[in-house]
């Protein structure tokens, strides 16, 4: 039975790491260089649109759960004979705190709310737009990179 966690608690940690990875990566190379076509008001539009849908319950269950799954994982491969994936497990989740954890909470959510406030309370919307689209690409390209980054480290695991 404690076989069959381990490998299932890695395994599904795995799935959501690269669903989150894929999820910031579709950000860096369609979302955002869509709405980098449009005209201001637009671009502000469709952020606060975009930072209203993805508060949802399926994000946070994978976002939040990956977390949880690579802990259970290392927890579950630490025993002795069962320690060959732990520190590619450990690898990626401290990548994937670092980056979608702390870059998210520390960076791109004031961001996000900067930008709410800036939008609810004036329409110079080129002022607004200049002052959160750089940065926050920034940011979302290093989750991208940083969760990829720990998704790969989970498929070492996994193959470990």
């Amino acid at each position: 039975m404690v076989d069959f966690l381990r490998s299932t608690s890695l395994f599904t940690a795995t799935i959501t790491a690269g669903l989150i990875a894929g999820l910031f990566y579709a950000y860096s190379c369609s979302v955002l260089p869509g709405l980098a076509r449009a005209d201001d008001r637009t671009f502000v539009e469709g952020m606060r649109g975009i930072n209203i849908a993805i508060i949802n319950g399926w994000f946070f269950l994978s976002f939040i759960g990956t977390m949880v799954l690579m802990v259970v994982a290392a927890v579950l491969h630490f025993p002795e004979g069962s320690r060959a994936p732990l520190p590619w497990i450990i690898a990626a989740a401290v990548i994937y705190l670092l980056t979608s954890f702390v870059v998210t909470g520390v960076l791109n959510v004031p961001l996000n709310n900067q930008l709410e406030a800036a939008a609810a309370s004036g329409t110079d919307f080129a002022a607004i737009r200049a002052q959160f689209e750089a940065p926050w690409l920034r940011w979302n390209l290093v989750r991208a990179l940083g969760c990829t980054a720990a998704f790969g480290c989970l498929i070492r695991a996994v193959a470990v």
